[in-house]
């Protein structure tokens, strides 16, 4: 009984720190949802309008285009990351000259804040001034212009993404290979498995339960970019890479609709509970048919 009463003790201030910032804070945007609020118009207090928000973000055309161009945008986004944050986690798992400072240099975009990320990519792809597009025009002749294209902004953004995060994936993959017993992998080549077989048989549903955590920070991560993409293209060119939090953003802070931008908060996370309870569900249930 001492020590419960101890340990609940210890998580006290924790606790207090999440609900203050947490929990009060949910369920104030929770009660915005359901009134309309400007309160810099000629009448500043809340109006009750029940579930008119919800009902109207349904039917706006431009919340719908933001939900759709930011499934995309995390689709891409996190598949590439997995990829690439696996392939280079099995690199740094070997030794080679200079394993230290690659690993180091690897990590420097982890800690950048997400808005120094975007300015940085904005000054490398601004036409008249940016490397990339004058490495683009030298070597291919391709004119870059994320201004211009909605399809290059598209891909500037993912590809800004992949850079900044990409180094998370990698060192949690790391943790997950360097956890691993030995023996399966010895058993397997015994059996005679392939490298590919040994994949997808032993290391990736050995690493599954760090495959789906990272997977879980990431698109919560993804689904909620604001910082970057604002930086970089404003949502621009037309509305191609206005991401829903990009999308909130501009309904709460320019157009200082708040019970509207709240009702929108309110949808995308469930939309994201929902997206990874399936997740969830989906890599346990295979795992638990084999044990069955």
């Amino acid at each position: 009984m001492h020590s419960n009463r101890l340990g609940w003790l210890l998580l006290a201030p924790t606790l207090l720190v999440l609900g203050l910032f947490g929990v009060v804070p949910f369920f104030y945007v929770v009660w915005v949802s359901f009134h309309q609020w400007n309160p810099f118009a000629a009448n500043p207090d809340m109006i009750f309008n029940g579930a008119e928000n919800f009902r109207r973000l349904v039917f706006d055309e431009a919340f719908l285009a933001s939900l759709g161009a930011t499934v995309s945008f995390v689709f891409f986004a996190v598949i590439s990351e997995l990829v690439l944050g696996y392939m280079l986690a099995q690199a740094f798992m070997k030794d080679f000259p200079g394993k230290g400072f690659f690993r180091t240099i690897h990590t420097l975009p982890l800690i950048m804040a997400p808005i120094i990320v975007g300015s940085v990519w904005k000054l490398m792809t601004t036409p008249s001034i940016g490397i990339i597009p004058n490495l683009l025009d030298s070597w291919f002749g391709f004119d870059l212009n994320i201004g211009q294209s909605a399809a290059a902004a598209f891909i500037v953004t993912v590809v800004m993404d992949v850079w900044h995060w990409t180094p998370l994936v990698t060192l949690s993959l790391i943790a997950a290979l360097v956890s691993l017993p030995q023996d399966p992998f010895e058993q397997a080549q015994i059996d005679g498995a392939g490298k590919r077989q040994i994949f997808w048989h032993v290391t990736l549903p050995m690493i599954a339960p760090a495959v789906l955590a990272t997977v879980f920070i990431r698109l919560m991560d993804a689904l909620r970019t604001v910082d970057e993409v604002l930086m970089l293209t404003g949502g621009g060119p037309g509305a191609a890479t206005r991401y829903v939090g990009v999308h909130i953003f501009k309904e709460v802070f320019p157009r200082t609709n708040y019970g509207y931008g709240s009702a929108i908060s309110v949808i995308v996370l469930y939309l994201t509970i929902v997206v990874c309870w399936l997740l969830y569900v989906g890599m346990l249930a295979p795992r638990n048919t084999g044990k069955g």
